[in-house]
């Protein structure tokens, strides 16, 4: 089994691909990760069958990196490793997910490689509740003709929901994606409002509210031609949000 190890620190790579190479049936990649983005190429690119990944990393951390990895058709199994309390680790075990308290032993190593599994979105996603500062990604991922893309939350202007998709609007262009709205509104809605049923809006995208012939709303956003109407039922709270920005 091919495993790739994803961590911020070389010391703790280094250790543990000499354990891991003492392990019957296990090859680790030459390649390695120290972020969760480069964590995600890889995985594109070689296919392993295990990511061994730490949780806390600079820029996306390993929660999140395999929240998106779950968008691959082939996903790999996830093994965290972790340096999280006690309180923690119980969220694991009841989640069901690999995990390895470091510093990591041999014995702890080769249980968790025996008892690998393939997380799904949605432990990750009650997981992340227990990350110090909250689970909301920094991406949102769209598995494309290119694999997985991923789009920084800050380049994306609107979250607008056509049939059993919801199409993501942003710098580069759109992409459709499997969230629902109630679910992203859950996980940013400090930073996108609601203003029609089946539309979400980064606030700071929004550049002006106007009425048009009709009587009805029109909210602009920034780098997008074309307006979305604002339902009467959210005009009071967009144009009072306007007040503040």
């Amino acid at each position: 089994m091919k495993v790739l190890l994803v961590d911020d620190e070389p010391l703790a790579r280094d250790r543990l691909r000499r354990m891991i190479e003492r392990c019957e049936g296990y090859e680790v990649l030459e390649d390695e990760a120290c972020d969760g983005e480069q964590a995600i190429e890889l995985c594109q690119r070689f296919n392993p069958d295990v990511v061994m990944m730490d949780i806390r990393m600079p820029g996306m951390t390993g929660m999140e990196a395999a929240r998106h990895l779950c968008s691959l058709r082939t996903p790999p199994a996830v093994i965290f490793s972790t340096a999280y309390g006690e309180y923690a680790i119980e969220a694991f075990a009841v989640q069901a997910v690999g995990y390895l308290l470091k510093p990591v032993s041999f014995d702890a190593l080769q249980q968790a490689l025996a008892s690998v599994s393939h997380p799904n979105r949605a432990q990750l996603a009650a997981l992340s509740e227990h990350e110090e500062g909250g689970g909301a990604r920094c991406h949102i991922s769209a598995r494309t003709h290119k694999g997985i893309e991923l789009i920084p939350l800050q380049d994306i202007s609107c979250f607008v929901a056509d049939n059993k998709y919801v199409t993501v609007r942003h710098l580069g262009g759109e992409v459709l994606i499997d969230d629902t709205l109630k679910e992203l509104e859950t996980e940013f809605g400090d930073r996108f409002v609601r203003i029609h049923r089946n539309a979400l809006v980064s606030q700071r995208a929004i550049d002006r509210l106007e009425r048009n012939d009709e009587g009805q709303y029109e909210l602009y956003l920034l780098e997008q031609s074309s307006p979305l109407q604002v339902s009467r039922r959210h005009v009071a709270a967009t144009r009072k949000l306007m007040q503040r920005l």
